[in-house]
């Protein structure tokens, strides 16, 4: 095949990963497949033919895949490369957790094959667009993936927050901050904070409040059509919004965070068809040993892959961030 190119990013700074990268370069090669990496990365690469770009949000344009072998904060990098040219992104985790990747160290050889014959599936995921106000303009523009997070910038004090859902005051607390949350973001930082799992199909907003001094501060799931809003009061210290804990900016006292559903999504390439339960079982090590089905159920190692506790009646395999 001709005319093909896809874009290869890793985190060259562990040697497991250089090695990955090496392999899936030199398959993509052979195979007639055109492979741009990142200036960044392309002298630790060192392999000769390979197309080399500034590691921008353009750097994906003209791609047909993105291929990014990391743990979830290579990915996250990842998407901030694909998003706006509209080029899927397939994950193979490098990492510990890795809920972003599609694949794993072990599976690279059938994601290169994959790749090649162009096997693979699209989906689009939600993604935040953040907007942040001081005495009512537009001061900063931001999106996310997973999550935008609001916190305080010292420890000393707690950041005071009144909240917004739909233009109406919801409440005020003190505490450490919040989290916004798209369903990817759920199994993140919000997942950390006390929020819940929610499925990637669902279209949904999460707000997690951290560590608040409240009666009510419960994480809320709201509609994708809402507009989610937080206020650093004047008389709290300052704030610092995160966008998926990459891109930053300061939250003075009386700036106005605006969240709500991003115009622009992430797409990600999927080789295989598996419930998001089994994900959730193997990325967590969830104990379902001694499941063995409804009367219609019959186990299938596949449908309960890398779960280390699952019943013994299925042969398995264990699971393993930059």
């Amino acid at each position: 095949m001709t005319g093909r190119t896809v874009l290869v990013v890793a985190h060259t700074g562990r040697p497991a990963a250089l090695r990955s990268a090496r392999l899936v370069v030199d398959r993509l090669v052979d195979a007639g497949i055109v492979v741009r990496v990142l200036e960044s990365e392309a002298e630790e690469l060192a392999l000769p033919g390979i197309e080399v770009v500034s590691a921008e949000p353009g750097a994906a344009k003209g791609c047909e895949l993105a291929i990014v072998l990391g743990g979830d904060g290579t990915l996250l990098r990842g998407a901030e490369l694909v998003r706006d040219a509209g080029v899927p992104m397939l994950g193979v985790n490098l990492g510990r957790v890795g809920f972003l990747a599609e694949a794993e160290r072990e599976d690279l050889g059938e994601v290169v094959e994959r790749v090649v014959r162009q096997d693979y599936d699209v989906e689009e995921r939600m993604t935040l667009d953040v907007v942040v106000r001081t005495n009512g303009d537009v001061v900063h523009t931001n999106w996310a993936l997973n999550e935008a997070a609001v916190e305080k910038a010292s420890r000393e004090r707690m950041l005071e927050l009144v909240t917004e859902v739909d233009g109406r005051p919801l409440s005020r607390w003190g505490g450490d901050g919040i989290v916004y949350a798209t369903p990817t973001g759920s199994t993140a930082y919000a997942f950390s904070a006390g929020g819940p799992v929610v499925w990637p199909e669902v279209e949904a907003l999460l707000m997690v409040p951290i560590s608040a001094h409240a009666l009510f501060a419960k994480p809320l799931v709201v509609s994708p059509r809402s507009v989610l809003a937080v206020e650093v009061l004047p008389e709290t210290p300052k704030g610092v919004l995160w966008c998926d804990g990459r891109r930053t900016v300061d939250l003075p006292p009386g700036a106005r965070v605006e969240v709500r559903r991003g115009a622009v999504p992430v797409r990600l390439a999927r080789l295989h068809e598996a419930p998001f339960t089994n994900r959730l079982v193997a990325k967590f090590a969830l104990p379902v040993r001694g499941w063995r089905g409804g009367p219609h159920d019959t186990p299938d190692a596949a449908d309960v892959s890398e779960s280390p506790d699952v019943s013994l009646d299925v042969g398995v395999r264990g699971p393993e961030n930059p």
